[in-house]
């Protein structure tokens, strides 16, 4: 793909000097291809994001190659190899101009360079390309060279890929255009060097990762344009002009709020903003007492955006929400917990007393909004203790309320570990693995402890915007592992041992609106033929809305790594504060290859009673019957207190 740009910025050379050919060109650029686009890769600003930089750096490298013969640069100092050859000095000194070209601000009294506009070609469909991840040097290197000015930055390039003395650099800067080369050459001094890492994987844009767009979305997308080309093909003459406001407000759709009240909520100036210190004094402390935090609080026209798409969102949105969630806008003006740039992208959040929206959109532009809400009417200090920020990789970034003193990352998995102690800055976590979820055996399942004045708490990623609260203990009981205390903590060396097991049973209860989830150890079991100790667990899962709450009931033998689920029910009082009491059986195999109905009920059960596939009764709240494989049978229970339970199932 040519380029004109030549035709305003001529390489310096004698008008008897050498030329250069279109075809020496095109040989030039076919052969040292990759190491090009590695040069436009790096010269190109870091802000439109890496997919977005590799695709630049293809097209501006193409559009490298001449359309006629041009004048060569000027010799350089180096003659021999690649900087002998006059086409590779050629197409070098254009792939430089036009990146340094494309990192230039758009000025609104002046046109635009062809550069400086989105590349038409090439374009990848359904795909996502960006180089292979590095470690945590290239990141660095890669942090300060988006720190530096583009001509700076193309120096750092010229020195440390290409191996170019300074004299040389300066002629290079001074023929792709660059006003004061001595300048870029000193900011790229005080830049701490480490040239080797240029030539590293991370920074090859020819060697790509590809992963699918959102392959719903695109789904969602045809659909919607099927459904509105039939639309427009019914009531297009109908249709007026596209009305007011679309400007600002690209990803929301038409029409607007034409009530006052309605504006006043679309209204960015009258968005409630929290003092830094209002929780140290209020009598509640949940999400009404969070302050606005982020860089992008006072971005007017990304505040209007967010509020325009959660009032009406496009069809060009991925809206979610937890169930139970109302999906409509906001009544009135809501409160600004955050803007700022997360990861690539400019995210808000919001607050209507009811729910937490966040607002996402790309760095470079409105395209792939996404807008999530979640219920958390009712939340205290320690279920507004987090929110997500962003997902990126596998990884969770979280944004903590301001009474939260230290955070780190610990696997659930692993109780005999310590945690990571993660550095908060202006509330924000460093992203941290999520939770695993491939298929496969459960290694392991990272959660966030939080700190702060009354205890430490564990929250857990599952799927949605506010992280789900883990306790333990039985419900409803005082003291610092209780589900019903004060603070509810999951922290303890003992607590942290009772969900080792049945940590990765959480992943059933991912995107269900989960509040909290409750281990209670409710029975031991001694098994039949010395086999040791069992351990009875039942997980309750709490939603935001009251009901749906989710109960499994799980069995753990000695030495093994996971607890198996023995029932699991919806919306029973069993396991929860107002009837904590439960009673839930297993067929078991002994190692000597016996056959075993293990029954086991909360601690105030007095009487177990098996019938059907397997027969027998037992004083007390455990239960161990000889049984055939395969058998079924019906459990039945007294109370201390004369009533009956059942079994769950």
């Amino acid at each position: 793909m040519p380029s004109q740009d030549a035709a305003h910025h001529p390489a310096p050379s004698s008008p008897a000097g050498p030329v250069v050919d279109v075809e020496r060109a095109e040989a030039a650029l076919t052969e040292h291809y990759p190491r090009l686009v590695r040069i436009a890769y790096l010269v190109l600003p870091a802000g439109t994001g890496r997919g977005r930089r590799v695709l630049t750096a293809h097209s501006l490298t193409q559009r490298a190659l001449p359309r006629t013969r041009v004048p060569a640069p000027a010799p350089l100092s180096r003659s021999a190899g690649r900087d002998g050859d006059p086409g590779y000095a050629l197409v070098r000194l254009r792939v430089v101009r036009t990146a340094l070209e494309a990192g230039l601000p758009l000025r609104r009294r002046a046109w635009p360079k062809r550069a400086q506009l989105p590349p038409l070609l090439p374009q990848v469909w359904g795909l996502k390309l960006f180089p292979h991840p590095g470690g945590a040097d290239g990141l660095a290197l890669d942090q300060r060279l988006a720190a530096l000015s583009g001509p700076a930055r193309a120096a750092c390039v010229l020195r440390g890929l290409e191996r170019l003395p300074d004299g040389d650099v300066r002629a290079v800067l001074a023929a792709a255009g660059v006003a004061d080369p001595d300048a870029a050459l000193a900011e790229a001094d005080r830049a701490p060097a480490a040239y080797h890492l240029l030539d590293s994987p991370e920074f090859d844009p020819c060697a790509l990762q590809a992963r699918p767009t959102d392959l719903l979305r695109r789904r969602r997308h045809l659909n919607a344009v099927l459904v509105a080309g039939a639309a427009l093909a019914v009531c297009g003459a109908l249709l007026g002009p596209a009305g007011d406001g679309r400007g600002p407000d690209a990803a929301a759709a038409p029409p607007y709020a034409r009530n006052p009240a309605a504006r006043a909520a679309l209204d960015p100036g009258k968005l409630t903003r929290v003092s830094p210190t209002a929780w140290k004094t209020s009598a509640r402390v949940d999400f009404s007492v969070w302050p606005a935090r982020g860089g992008l609080t006072g971005d007017t026209a990304l505040l209007r955006r967010a509020l325009a798409v959660w009032a009406r969102p496009g069809g060009s949105v991925q809206v979610s929400a937890t169930p139970g969630t109302p999906s409509g806008g906001p009544a009135g003006p809501p409160q600004l917990l955050y803007a700022g740039a997360v990861d690539g992208a400019r995210v808000v959040i919001l607050h209507d007393g009811l729910r937490i929206a966040r607002y996402a959109e790309p760095a470079d532009g409105t395209r792939g909004a996404v807008l999530d809400l979640a219920r958390v009417d009712g939340a205290d200090r320690a279920g507004a203790s987090a929110v997500v920020l962003s997902r990126t990789d596998g990884d969770v970034r979280y944004l903590t309320a301001p009474w939260v003193r230290g955070a780190g990352a610990r696997d659930l998995r692993a109780p005999g570990s310590g945690a990571t102690d993660l550095t908060l800055t202006d509330g924000v976590t460093p992203p941290l693995a999520g939770p695993a979820l491939e298929p496969g055996p459960c290694a392991s399942w990272n959660v966030l402890q939080l700190t702060d004045g009354t205890g430490t708490r564990l929250v857990t990623d599952l799927g949605e915007l506010v992280p789900a609260r883990l306790t333990a203990g039985r419900p409803g009981a005082t003291g610092t592992g209780g589900a019903g205390s004060a603070t509810g903590a999951a922290s303890g060396a003992e607590v942290l041992r009772t969900w080792a097991p049945f940590a990765c049973s959480l992943s059933a209860v991912r995107s269900a609106g989960v509040r909290s989830v409750n281990a209670w150890a409710f029975a031991e079991q001694p098994l039949p033929d010395a086999s040791g100790s069992a351990a009875w667990v039942c997980t309750r899962a709490e939603t935001w809305r009251g009901g749906g709450a989710r109960v499994l009931t799980q069995f753990h033998t000695p030495g093994g790594r996971f607890g198996a689920v023995t029932a699991e029910a919806e919306d029973v009082p069993a396991c929860g504060a107002r009837r904590p009491q439960v009673l839930a059986g297993v067929l078991w195999k002994s190692a000597a290859g016996a056959w075993y109905l293990l029954a086991a009920g909360s601690p105030d059960v007095a009487s177990v009673g098996a019938t059907g596939g397997a027969e027998g009764t037992a004083r007390g709240h455990l239960l161990t019957v000889r049984a055939e494989r395969g058998a079924r049978a019906d459990l039945k229970g007294t109370l201390e207190d004369g009533r009956s339970i059942s079994g769950l199932r």
